[in-house]
């Protein structure tokens, strides 16, 4: 009996251990769980970056955990404009950029432009040209801000401080440029490139710049073809190795925030909360009601760089409220609860979305963006993706401001199509910035439209001036204005939400749900931007839980 049961523990033992090995055999990180093969073999086969650990933080950013939260106007609404009914969202973990871009950001910007495509080349004359801020935003028919339309941008003494005078599409092309800047830098600390590729193409030595999705999709035409003789030390025996998604190195896109994002970080309710639950609501971005700072250090001054009355933009000689009388530098008021600088006050921003009264959580109360254009690469005859090289396409926008839309050594993007949507519930076309809201099927009228250009645009949702602008035969802009009496909105697929008072405005804007529109080609003395990029991975950095949320120091 004894020998029997000695026997059943040791037949227990080696069947446990069997499973063990096996559960550590297949738990390896480099063998894989579906197959058992091994992954990064030196023999070859499947390779794959199981190193990973978490996304790096991109320069200029900071975390922000997603969660959900209370989106739109829970204070009084004395404006009566009832375009902010809340409603209840949730936004991913995302990272936004610690201050507005500022002066020098956008200065650096311009200075790569200029010595890449040198506007006296006739074929990149309006890169750099497009890509200016308009300064004349300071002047005031009743005011002397020259001294400001001549100096804000870049004079050293406003180095930090938010550039103003960019509109949307410029805000949105910086964030592009950015992405490829950074990327290029990754490439090169991971050695993919090497250290004076991008110096080359600054000081002309090498034709073409970088451009991420022209290196992830044809690796082989970056640099105008010249990246063999610009690798780094991952090269091997004359053979170029190039990095992949699936490597890890590439960072994610900069873009602008969505609205939903931008709010959420503003209110910054991490600070307020107790457990699982936000301790009440919060009108700024910081705790209170009130825009003055309550602590004995620095009692009774301004929390945020705003107007404080008629003819008051900044206190009285000696004893400035705020410090500012135009915009500030940036970092000159406290965070808020994530580590955001300026959430309220300084410069209003632009974020993604296309502006519409009403915020439809019928359809989306996970990541609300309304503004989705979807686009595909474009695939040539020989079966790989297109580049541009010189067929550079150039965009005329209603105010006769010219910009690019594509850049040399670019991917060439074409909306998606039926190939796409064909039998699909999710979407079924390209653009989607009037869905349900705007587009032909959203208005009464949606069963009598014809072929006529004109009938349409009579029944359109939202009946917005459309200002024409063309080029004549000697290349001359051609200015008109829409001189129709039978418009009866503002509102249209090219205008764009911004959020958060600024230096002009009174307090009432500093509240982070507040929401204002101006057209995407529009800017102004008040309206910078700060960028975003999405969080790949967890939602969280940290499996640690605290009992309450950490207050901004």
């Amino acid at each position: 009996m004894k020998k029997q049961f000695i026997k059943v523990v040791l037949s227990c033992a080696i069947v446990a251990g069997g499973f063990s090995s096996c559960k550590n055999s297949s738990s390896s990180k480099n063998v894989s769980r579906a197959t058992g093969w091994n992954i990064n073999a030196k023999e070859g086969g499947f390779q794959y970056n199981s190193d990973f650990k978490e996304q790096e933080t991109a320069p200029g950013l900071v975390f922000v955990e997603g969660g959900t939260f209370t989106k739109g106007q829970v204070q009084d609404d004395v404006m009566h404009e009832w375009n902010n009914t809340p409603t209840s969202q949730h936004v991913q973990s995302f990272y936004m950029d610690e201050t507005e871009v500022t002066n020098v950001m956008y200065l650096e910007y311009l200075d790569y432009l200029k010595s890449v495509y040198p506007p006296e080349d006739p074929k990149y004359v309006h890169i750099y040209t497009g890509a200016l801020p308009d300064t004349l935003v300071w002047r005031n028919r009743l005011g002397f801000n020259e001294t400001m339309t001549n100096n804000y941008l870049r004079h050293p003494a406003y180095a930090e401080y938010p550039v103003v005078g960019v509109n949307w599409i410029q805000a949105t092309q910086f964030a592009e440029w950015r992405t490829d800047r950074v990327n290029e830098v990754m490439l090169e600390r991971e050695g993919y490139l090497s250290e004076e590729a991008k110096y080359k193409v600054i000081n002309g030595e090498a034709e073409g710049g970088f451009s991420t999705e022209a290196y992830l999709n044809r690796p082989e035409s970056v640099y105008n073809g010249q990246i063999d003789s610009l690798q780094g030390k991952m090269k091997k025996d004359s053979v170029s190795v190039f990095a992949k998604r699936s490597s890890g190195v590439i960072l994610p896109e900069y873009r602008l925030p969505t609205e939903t994002e931008w709010e959420y970080a503003a209110q910054a309710q991490i600070g307020s909360r107790e457990y699982n639950n936000y301790r009440g609501r919060k009108k700024y971005p910081w705790e209170g009601d009130y825009t003055r700072n309550g602590q004995r250090v620095g009692r009774g001054d301004q929390l945020a760089n705003f107007k404080q009355g008629k003819g008051d933009y900044g206190g009285i000689a000696g004893w400035s409220d705020d410090g500012a009388d135009i915009t500030a530098e940036v970092k000159s008021y406290k965070p808020n609860d994530f580590g955001l600088y300026d959430m309220a006050g300084n410069v209003a921003e632009w974020v993604a979305d296309v502006y519409r009264p009403i915020v439809d959580d019928e359809v989306s109360d996970f990541n609300y963006f309304r503004g989705n254009v979807y686009m595909k690469t474009a695939i040539g005859k020989d079966g790989k993706v297109n580049v541009i090289r010189d067929s550079i396409v150039y965009d005329t926008l209603p105010n006769g401001k010219v910009v690019a839309v594509n850049l040399p050594g670019e991917i060439k993007m074409v909306p998606v199509d039926e190939e796409e949507t064909f039998l699909r519930t999710n979407f079924s076309s390209s653009d989607n910035r009037g869905y349900r809201d705007g587009e032909p099927g959203s208005t009464r009228f949606y069963d009598r439209f014809s072929d006529d250009e004109d009938e349409k645009d009579q029944k359109k949702m939202y009946d917005a001036p459309v200002s024409k602008v063309q080029v004549d035969s000697t290349g001359n802009i051609l200015r008109a204005y829409d001189k129709s009496n039978n418009r009866t909105s503002l509102i249209n697929d090219e205008v764009r939400v911004f959020k958060g008072g600024s230096w002009r405005d009174r307090a009432y804007w500093l509240d982070p749900a507040q929401r204002r529109y101006l057209p995407q080609y529009m800017s102004t003395d008040y309206i910078g931007f700060r960028c975003a990029m999405s969080r790949v991975g967890s939602k969280s950095k940290t499996k640690n839980k605290t009992p309450r949320g950490k207050k901004a120091k």
